[in-house]
């Protein structure tokens, strides 16, 4: 532990900040729920017993997700779920912890320095609840993060912020969830739309409509032209999140990346199994069935008909995605199948499997009751 700086103002906040909203756990939980399922957060009494229904299923999803140790990204991920499912208390208690974790600047740091971007990815939250308990920790926090962004030298020569840590120079298409959302919700409109950009110049391919996994810019080639299924997720996930929070005023801006979802769509639609899974490849039947990009293009489904810029037509194929992953929950709350931890090379489990099963759940939830 760094005592460099015990006596300074941020460290105070840090060791004050996690009284002043009180300790929240199974007693918030409890009292978010509808009263047919309070009886599921009782100690010793949620595994007892076949799961009953959505809201069950999603309840034990979110607490198996809460014992998962967490990376950067995996912290952001999960407390954007439980941000767009409307549980508060459990994401400002998630940007909290990436605040007492944040280190020069970058939130969520458990060892080293983490990636800019994958440390970006819990702004959305921490911008959230700063505005939401007018703590200033989250806000100088969420400053401090910005000024990384801004003043790092860390990026290609037009100025693309490489995705992986210093000093790698990779630029994977995972970035397109982790910073972009970020920088629009701080309102860095230009700097974001810049990113997402660049990031196309360099893993999208027009004809094929979907992106390559990651490019070395030390070598100026490929370190993995495959087309990563959950890689094309994070990107079209990543920029409806984008297209959510850009102004009326940029309806331009919004029209293009409102294409570029829909073509990324329509690229991995093309490899849709009959069971509403793909493959870890998108384009190669050789790697295994998995679940997570089902999840993550149903997310963006849904978000995208609600909001009026996707077709109804979309919502057969998000049906059969949703359906299949619905399918892979045990009674323990765990998504099987994601492509999972600790090397992302097998299907398994993983916090980003949790986290987008609760995502697509709470998209499909909020597309109905706009329905009605």
């Amino acid at each position: 532990m760094n005592f460099e700086d015990t006596n300074s103002r941020r460290n105070f906040l840090k060791k004050a900040g996690g009284l002043s909203l009180g300790v929240v756990g199974s007693t918030a939980i409890a009292a978010n729920l509808p009263p047919e399922n309070k009886e599921a957060v009782n100690p010793g009494k949620l595994f007892t017993r076949e799961i009953s229904g959505t809201k069950d299923r999603m309840e034990r999803v979110k607490i198996a997700t809460l014992g998962m140790q967490r990376y950067d990204w995996e912290q952001g991920v999960v407390a954007q779920a439980f941000l767009e499912m409307g549980e508060f208390d459990l994401a400002i208690s998630m940007a909290r912890g990436a605040i007492l974790r944040q280190e020069k600047g970058r939130f969520s740091v458990l060892k080293g320095n983490g990636p800019i971007s994958d440390c970006s990815s819990i702004g959305e939250v921490v911008l959230f609840a700063a505005k939401e308990t007018g703590d200033p920790i989250f806000r100088n926090g969420a400053d401090e993060m910005l000024n990384v962004i801004k003043t790092t030298s860390h990026k290609t020569t037009d100025g693309i912020i490489y995705h992986t840590q210093e000093p790698q120079k990779g630029i994977w298409s995972d970035f397109n969830y982790m910073l972009p959302p970020f920088l629009v919700a701080a309102g860095e409109y230009r700097l974001a739309l810049e990113q997402i950009e660049g990031y196309r110049k360099y893993l999208y391919h027009e004809n094929d409509k979907l992106y390559s996994h990651m490019w070395d810019d030390t070598r100026k080639q490929f370190a993995r032209s495959d087309y990563w299924g959950v890689g094309n997720g994070w990107s079209a996930a990543g920029m409806t999140r984008v297209i959510n929070r850009l102004p009326e005023s940029m309806a331009e801006e919004k029209k293009k990346i409102i294409g570029y979802v829909r073509d990324l769509l329509d690229g991995c639609l093309k490899y849709l199994r009959s069971d509403g899974l793909f493959h870890n490849v998108l384009d190669r039947p050789d790697t295994f069935p998995e679940v997570n990009l089902s999840q993550m293009l149903a997310y963006t489904i849904y978000r995208g008909v609600a909001a009026g810029y996707l077709a109804a037509s979309y919502l057969k194929q998000a049906e059969m995605m949703r359906k299949a992953a619905n399918g892979r929950v045990d009674n323990l709350g765990y998504v099987h199948d994601v492509c999972g931890l600790p090397n992302f090379d097998r299907p398994y489990f993983a916090p980003e499997g949790q986290a987008f099963y609760l995502l697509m759940e709470t998209a499909a939830a909020d597309l109905g009751g706009r329905r009605k």
